[in-house]
C-alpha cells in the first residue's frame, strides 16, 4: 500500500511499506534542478548537491563517510534538470540512525568556504571527464539544441566559468529560494517505522523556508538546429532529438514501444540494419527522455570518420520505413511484454520504488500503482504507436550534434546523405 501524507510543516512525504523486508530506502527529492537555474548560476545545484557532504555542525566530511560506514549504508544524491535527491539505504534496525545523519546532512551543512574551493577543483575535474567522454558530453550539446530557449536546454554541470565564480553566498541564496517545504518530497520504500520517520522528519525540515517561487513552463521549438566539435578522438559521435512528451503524455508508453522497436535492443531496426548489415557503427540506438515539462526522442551513432553522411541517410531510411510499414499487431505486444518485464523488474528494488514514488510525486503530485501502470501499458494500441512512429518519422526535423576527429558541417552531411545512390529507400 501506497501512503501519501502532508506533515504538518508541509513536506510531502509518500510512503510503502514494505514489511517481508530487512531494509529501508529513503529519498529526500527537491524540485531544483538546472532547469531552475539562471544563466549565471547554472551548475549551482550540481555543485550544491557536493557541498552537503562536506560537514555539518555536528560531522565533519570524514566522520559523516565513516557513521555511514559503519552502519552498512548505502548513501549517495543526484541532480538532474528538474531534481536534486539524497538517498540512503540502511537495514531496519539502523534505519532512523540512517535517517539522521541524511537529515543531518541536508539541515546543518556549513558550506565552508575552505570546502567549497577544494570542491571547485573537483567539479572541474568531472567537467573535464564529461567533456572527455564524448558519448557523454554529446548529450548536454544535443540538450542544448532540441530544447533551445528554455529551461530544459540547461546543463547539469554548467559551464567552466560558472562552475570557478559560483560563491558561498550563491549557494546560500539559491538554497534560500528553492529548498522550501513546498518544494519537498520525501519517499520512503521497505521495512520502517512510520510514525517514528514523521516525526524525525517533521523535527528537521520545519526549518526550511515556506515557499519556492513559481515555474514557467516553455514548450521546445521543432525545427533542426545543429552543432560540431571537433576533437583529438577516433570516432565520430552523432546524436539526433527531436521535441516530443512529458511524463504525464498519454503517449508515454506509445513511445516506448516506437522507441524498442527502432532502436531499443540488438534486433532492433537501426541495430541490425546500420551495425550488423551495413557495417556503419559499433554502437547505435535510440532513446527517450521526458520531464514534467517536455522531453525528447534520440537516436545516437559512434561511426568511422568519413561515414557520417551513409549512417545519416541509413537512419532516415528507418524513420521513414517504420512509419510507412508501421508496427504490427504481434510486435506491439511483444515489446509490451518487454516493457512490463521491465517494470516488474524494478519493483524488486526498494531504491527502484524509492524512486519511481519520489520523483512522480514532486514531479507529477501523484503516485502511480503497479495495477495503473500495468493498465496503462496494457491500454496502449497500434494505432498510438504507428501514429507517434510517424510522428518522428521526418530525419530533418531533427536537430543534431556532433563530436569527430574531423571538421563536420551538417547541412554538407545533410546534402551528402540525400545523394548517395541517389535513393532515400531503405538498404
Amino acid at each position: 500500500m501506497i501512503e501519501v501524507r502532508q506533515l504538518p510543516c508541509g513536506v510531502r512525504l509518500v510512503m510503502e511499506k514494505l514489511p517481508d523486508r530487512q531494509s529501508a530506502s529513503i529519498g529526500i527529492w527537491i524540485g531544483a534542478g538546472s532547469a531552475r537555474e539562471t544563466a549565471k548560476n547554472n551548475g549551482v545545484s550540481h555543485f550544491l548537491e557536493h557541498m552537503f557532504f562536506k560537514g555539518t555542525k555536528t560531522r565533519d566530511q570524514l566522520q559523516l563517510a565513516k557513521d555511514t560506514d559503519d552502519l552498512g549504508c548505502d548513501m549517495n544524491a543526484f541532480t538532474g534538470k528538474e531534481a536534486t535527491c539524497f538517498h540512503i539505504k540502511a537495514l531496519s534496525s539502523v534505519f532512523p540512525k540512517a535517517v539522521d545523519i541524511l537529515l543531518d546532512m541536508l539541515c546543518n551543512s556549513l558550506f565552508d568556504e575552505e570546502e567549497i574551493e577544494k570542491e571547485r577543483g573537483v567539479i572541474l575535474e568531472e567537467f573535464n571527464m564529461v567533456c572527455d567522454t564524448p558519448d557523454d558530453y554529446i548529450m548536454d550539446l544535443l540538450d542544448a539544441k532540441v530544447f533551445w530557449r528554455t529551461p530544459l536546454a540547461k546543463s547539469v554541470l554548467g559551464s567552466r566559468a560558472n562552475i570557478r565564480n559560483l560563491q558561498r553566498s550563491d549557494i546560500l541564496e539559491y538554497i534560500d529560494t528553492w529548498y522550501t517545504r513546498d518544494n519537498i518530497v520525501v519517499s520512503v520504500v521497505g521495512n520502517f517505522d512510520e510514525e517514528r520517520l514523521a516525526q524525525q522528519l517533521e523535527e528537521k525540515l520545519s526549518d526550511f523556508g515556506a515557499g519556492s517561487p513559481s515555474r514557467k513552463a516553455a514548450s521546445a521549438a521543432r525545427g533542426g538546429r545543429y552543432l560540431s566539435l571537433t576533437k583529438d578522438i577516433n570516432q565520430t559521435h552523432l546524436a539526433l532529438g527531436i521535441p516530443t512528451i512529458a511524463l504525464d503524455s498519454p503517449e508515454y508508453y506509445a513511445q516506448a514501444v516506437v522507441c524498442d522497436v527502432l532502436g531499443g535492443s540488438m534486433s532492433s531496426r537501426l541495430f541490425q540494419n546500420i551495425r550488423e548489415r551495413k557495417g556503419l557503427a559499433y554502437s547505435v540506438f535510440s532513446a527517450s527522455e521526458s520531464y514534467a515539462c517536455g522531453g525528447q526522442f534520440y537516436i545516437y551513432a559512434a561511426v568511422k570518420p568519413g561515414t557520417e553522411a551513409k549512417v545519416l541517410q541509413a537512419i532516415g531510411e528507418e524513420l521513414s520505413a517504420l512509419a510507412e510499414e508501421g508496427i504490427s499487431e504481434e510486435q506491439t505486444q511483444v515489446v509490451k511484454q518487454r516493457l512490463k518485464s521491465g517494470f516488474i523488474f524494478s519493483l524488486e528494488s526498494t531504491n527502484s520504488r524509492m524512486y519511481r514514488l519520489g520523483k512522480n510525486m514532486l514531479l507529477l503530485e501523484r503516485t502511480y500503482t503497479e495495477e495503473e501502470t500495468m493498465a496503462e501499458i496494457d491500454a496502449v494500441s497500434r494505432e498510438q504507436v504507428n501514429a507517434f512512429a510517424k510522428r518522428i518519422a521526418d530525419i530533418r526535423s531533427y536537430s543534431g550534434a556532433a563530436i569527430s576527429p574531423r571538421s563536420l558541417d551538417w547541412e554538407e552531411l545533410w546534402n551528402g546523405s540525400q545523394n548517395l545512390n541517389g535513393s532515400a529507400k531503405r538498404g
